[in-house]
């Protein structure tokens, strides 16, 4: 049976040296939720928030059949647990994900001279209370803050810029989720605005924010367009790693 672990201390060592802050989302009750099929002395866990699950400790197919309904992002911490959900989902589509480091340090210069490229019938805002309604009216934008358990969370905890056209919001670059040193990135921009550097704008201005807030803004990149717009931002590609989309 698999059961939701509440003193998360108890699986710390399982996801010792993992560098992923939405493990540490997880690990330090922000948002997310630990999974274990031994309350006590537990030898497996799965870390689970927003549509990603990283597993670790001992291989337990328990906990990889533990998914939601949807769409989920799997995380294994080695080739045994890779085999495992490959076995329990074959239909699984295997993807290569890019981690990028976590200790940059900033050229604040530079991001503050990316805001002026801003063309002048864009408007560059913070998410608000106006705002965060706006941003769950599209699937483009949505992830932006439905992380968040509600929107008074997200207001207190999460922090997010977007770039609006018309009064319409067209990128934006907000926190996926949050841990309590600070945020994963979520960046997006609807297709017919792309290769405007509106992505680009919106990042500066979110990771100026964060660093004002005494805030690491983390960034884990899906592709190599990603990991083209962090080396621009100034982050630097750490690994790749492997990780299964599985569906209902």
């Amino acid at each position: 049976m698999v059961y939701e672990l509440n003193d998360t201390y108890k699986v710390e060592r399982l996801f010792e040296g993992w560098q992923e802050t939405l493990i540490y989302s997880c690990l330090q009750k922000v948002m997310g939720k630990v999974y274990v099929t031994d309350l006590e002395n537990p030898v497996s866990a799965s870390a689970f928030v927003g549509c990603f699950s990283f597993f670790a400790g001992k291989p337990d197919v328990e906990l990889v059949k533990n998914k939601p309904s949807g769409f989920v992002i799997m995380v294994p911490q080695n080739n045994a647990w890779e085999e495992l959900i490959e076995t329990t989902y074959p239909d699984a589509k295997r993807v290569t994900r890019y981690a990028i480091k976590k200790d940059t340090r900033f050229d604040v210069e530079s991001l503050k001279k990316n805001l002026n490229i801003l063309p002048d019938d864009y408007e560059l805002k913070p998410i608000d209370d106006r705002i965060y309604d706006m941003c769950l009216e599209s699937p483009v934008t949505a992830d932006f803050v439905s992380t968040f358990e509600s929107k008074e969370k997200y207001l207190n905890e999460g922090r997010g810029m977007v770039i609006l056209k018309e009064g319409m919001i067209v990128s934006g670059a907000s926190s996926y989720t949050r841990y309590r040193e600070g945020i994963e990135i979520e960046v997006d921009t609807i297709e017919s605005q792309r290769r405007k550097n509106l992505a680009l704008i919106a990042s500066s201005a979110l990771i100026l924010r964060c660093l004002d807030e005494g805030l690491y803004p983390s960034w884990d990149a899906q592709n190599m367009g990603s990991v083209y717009l962090a080396q621009k931002l100034g982050y630097e590609f750490d690994h790749e790693y492997t990780a299964y989309e599985v569906k209902d």
